[in-house]
């Protein structure tokens, strides 16, 4: 049993997950995989809301999935993080690291010291003038990070890292060596998507988007004037007891929400082929529970003719003692992808 382990904490929307490796000689392992649904409201946008509700939702986590270690990595996903590519002078990571600040006000729309900065450099650039760093300024608001950190800190955890998610889902779902040059990765989550295209696990462009699959509940909700449990059983097909017409509504405002998502997309793709003509997408990979609603690769292929596949943040791990069945790794394997590349971060 190799000795180190890592754990990653997503924070999403509707629910708390995280995932536990272990890692050594023999590679790396999953250990645990738990998630403890939240109620709407208690997380809004990727920021806690109600401390106490996520507090109590992590304890159970812990308890139900039988982690043991208390230190994690955390992601962070919100409208209001800024991920934008730049070039910085040349300079050490030592040096970049203690003057950051100093370099990078000029790019964001807020003071600096209202944020929490990272800067994760893609490559060296040399021409006549000299050398230097190209990469991608994150920006997250500091007030937004340290009510996650405290929620998390109030379960008895402890953050030791603060990682931006798009970045945890390219290490778990993309692949340095695939056997395309440049793909679109895209995690859909339940308000919050991320969307992250990469050439060989270098990132060339991220987007956070807003959107995701509690948006489409939420439009069956209020087409046929359901709750919110209910109008999630209808979405995903269970429309017994419901007349026609209600069945006619529901699958409308579906179709409505997935154009709207899929058109949010298509755009993210044409203002990144724009910039990007030498490296362009060949294929996508979707994860995230709102990955599995029927009927959103095929739309997703149809109008981005591209082909898209199903993401797997599992299959570059061992599996241990998860304590999940066949079927139920199977259930979890989309929404996985945040947490495992979460801890990914500490492993690598």
């Amino acid at each position: 049993m190799p000795g180190r382990t890592a754990i990653g904490l997503d924070i999403g929307t509707s629910g708390v997950r995280a995932a536990e490796l272990s890692y050594g000689r023999d590679g790396i392992t999953l250990e645990k995989f738990g998630q403890v649904a939240l109620p709407e409201g208690a997380v809004r946008d990727g920021e806690v809301i109600e401390r106490g509700i996520v507090v109590d939702a992590l304890k159970a986590l812990w308890k139900g999935s039988g982690l043991k270690g208390k230190h994690v990595a955390l992601g962070v996903a919100n409208q209001r993080v800024v991920v934008r590519q730049i070039d910085l002078p040349w300079m050490s990571p030592a040096e970049l690291k203690n003057s950051l600040a100093l370099q990078v006000q000029d790019y964001l729309p807020m003071p600096v010291a209202d944020c929490v900065l990272d800067f994760h450099v893609t490559e060296e650039v040399r021409d006549g003038a000299g050398r230097t760093l190209r990469g991608l300024l994150v920006a997250a608001p500091r007030e937004m990070v340290m009510a996650n950190v405290a929620a998390v800190q109030a379960a008895g955890l402890r953050v030791t890292s603060v990682d931006l998610t798009s970045f945890a889902v390219l290490r778990s779902v993309g692949r340095p060596h695939s056997e395309v040059a440049t793909e679109a990765l895209l995690d859909i989550g339940a308000r919050v998507s991320n969307l992250v295209i990469h050439s060989a696990g270098q990132p060339r462009f991220v987007r956070v988007l807003m959107m995701g699959g509690q948006d489409v509940t939420d439009a069956v909700a209020e087409r046929i004037g359901v709750p919110a449990f209910a109008a999630e059983a209808i979405k995903r097909g269970q429309v017994d007891g419901l007349s026609d017409d209600e069945v006619q509504l529901a699958r409308s405002a579906v179709d409505l929400m997935l154009e709207v998502f899929v058109d949010e997309i298509r755009g993210s793709l044409d203002y990144y082929g724009t910039a990007n003509p030498a490296f362009p997408v060949e294929r996508i990979l979707v994860s995230g529970g709102g990955s599995i609603l029927e009927g959103i690769s095929e739309r997703l292929s149809a109008v981005t003719r591209r082909p898209v596949l199903a993401g797997d943040p599992v299959s570059g791990c061992r599996l241990g003692r998860t304590g999940l069945d066949e079927h139920q790794l199977t259930t979890v394997q989309p929404l996985a992808a945040v947490p495992i590349g979460l801890a990914l971060g500490v492993v690598s």
